[in-house]
């Protein structure tokens, strides 16, 4: 059986919070990919206390923003890579796209992570931390373990639009559980499963079966058939 092809994550800034519109130059590839992922979920209540009751009761309040943690490694000794040895470089390519005001947009950059058909994230920075761990004899940084962080990005208009009500004409945020797929949660949404491609193609999925490593879709008002 043949190897399968290593695919290595990307990063890939974007000018618009629609994503789609990527800033000029290359998405930054990284060196090697990260050995673990946190993707961090919560809920966030208020804590009211009942009259004549010494237990707490929990009022639901919101749900953050989904969060994405991983670190990756550059390596500038030539192992890795022959062609990529310059640590300023790595490190100037990778803030252009993720850390750096961009005046075009009034803003830092919209950032895409992806890595593979299994992992699709669309985010804000949130920290970026730099950890030097080797250097040549002049005191030239060769190795840097970088901690990346990212908060999922969702429009305010997406936020606004998106309710609990199954009406085709609005839209609507849904939370992915384990077991999902497009079909099921279309056939829970608007009771007809028919609408994947659609859901897929606005949320920019090529891979409609797996769901594992997405933690919210927005589900667009229908294009309903002429």
């Amino acid at each position: 059986m043949p190897t399968p092809e290593l695919i290595k994550m990307i990063i890939t800034g974007y000018k618009d919070e629609g994503f789609q519109n990527p800033i000029s130059g290359d998405p930054y590839t990284v060196m090697l990919n990260p050995d673990t992922i946190k993707l961090q979920r919560s809920i966030e209540y208020n804590e009211t206390q009942p009259p004549d009751s010494s237990t707490t009761s929990q009022r639901y309040k919101n749900t953050p923003s989904d969060k994405l943690n991983f670190e990756i490694l550059i390596d500038c000794t030539g192992v890795v890579d022959k062609s990529r040895t310059k640590m300023s470089e790595e490190v100037k390519n990778l803030t252009h796209i993720i850390y750096e005001y961009n005046g075009e947009i009034h803003r830092p950059n919209f950032v895409l992570v992806q890595w593979g058909q299994n992992l699709l994230f669309k985010g804000v920075l949130a920290s970026y931390d730099i950890t030097y761990t080797l250097f040549n004899p002049t005191g030239s940084p060769l190795r840097a373990k970088i901690a990346l962080g990212f908060t999922q990005y969702i429009s305010p208009k997406a936020a606004c639009e998106c309710n609990k009500d199954s009406s085709p004409d609005i839209s609507h945020m849904v939370t992915v559980t384990e077991g999902d797929s497009l079909p099921s949660l279309c056939q829970k949404v608007w009771n007809d499963k028919s609408y994947f491609v659609q859901v897929a193609r606005y949320n920019g999925l090529n891979k409609f079966r797996n769901l594992d490593a997405v933690s919210r879709l927005i589900f667009p008002p229908l294009i309903q058939p002429s």
